[in-house]
């Protein structure tokens, strides 16, 4: 006897939508609730939310007075890789570049001296730019660097992976952390990334360091969300697990 499917309406219009979508570009027009009612036979309310699902995971965007369309691919990062954005933007198949906003040396913050563990009288290398992946701008990028990656300066860093200059002058960053919180955007974010007042973005802070441990790199990422995703690997573990193992 087989298993009555309980999948309710909404969903199976979702995936329904998500294997038309797959065949489609970024921009590409989509059915309107009222299309989807009359192909599916369902009320404006269930098309609506079926839809709508899509529209938060920014797969979909609405535009009002215009209906809905294919929204830009999320890219997809792995946080447990240590991967510069241009690395990871080519590993995409996607085309990488940068606007540069500011590259010299300032006075370091407090917190960027204790971050790399310099004195608070050191200058630092500041480098600030707009990251893009196909001309779609993804990121605010703020790197501070230690004096020693002073020679990137002399490299045109619109065109260029910051962490290949850094490789040239003899800095080679190993390892590092991130941490990840949500923040809206300031004036600056909106101008920089085209976004709205109040959007959420992700913003990365990470520490990199050498093979020696030394600090070498705390930057900021202010990422858009519908445009970009930061993916964590990661092992389940259970209370007990090495107890019970010993005792086999």
């Amino acid at each position: 006897m087989s298993v009555p499917d309980f999948t309710p309406r909404y969903v199976e219009i979702e995936q329904r939508l998500r294997a038309r979508i797959a065949q489609l570009r970024p921009d590409d027009p989509l059915p309107s609730d009222a299309d989807l009612c009359v192909e599916f036979g369902v009320s404006r309310m269930t098309a609506r939310t079926a839809m709508q699902r899509l529209v938060d995971e920014g797969l979909v965007i609405r535009l009002p007075g215009r209906g809905s369309f294919v929204g830009q691919r999320p890219v997809d990062r792995q946080l447990s890789r240590l991967r510069g954005f241009s690395e990871e933007m080519l590993a995409r198949g996607m085309h990488p570049s940068s606007v540069l906003l500011f590259a010299g040396l300032q006075h370091a913050s407090a917190e960027a001296a204790a971050a790399l563990r310099l004195d608070e009288a050191s200058d630092v290398v500041v480098v600030e730019r707009i990251r893009l992946a196909d001309d779609v701008p993804m990121a605010v990028e703020r790197a501070v660097l230690t004096p020693a990656s002073a020679g990137v300066l002399g490299v045109d860093l619109a065109a260029s992976s910051l962490h290949a200059a850094m490789t040239t002058v003899g800095v080679l960053p190993h390892h590092g952390r991130s941490s990840v919180t949500a923040q809206s955007a300031t004036a600056a974010d909106q101008r920089h990334l085209g976004v709205a007042p109040r959007t959420a973005l992700l913003v990365e802070q990470r520490l990199i360091a050498d093979q020696r441990s030394t600090p070498v790199e705390w930057t900021q990422s202010r990422y858009v969300t519908d445009r970009y995703v930061l993916t964590i690997d990661f092992t389940v573990e259970l209370r007990g697990r090495s107890t019970r193992a010993r005792r086999r």
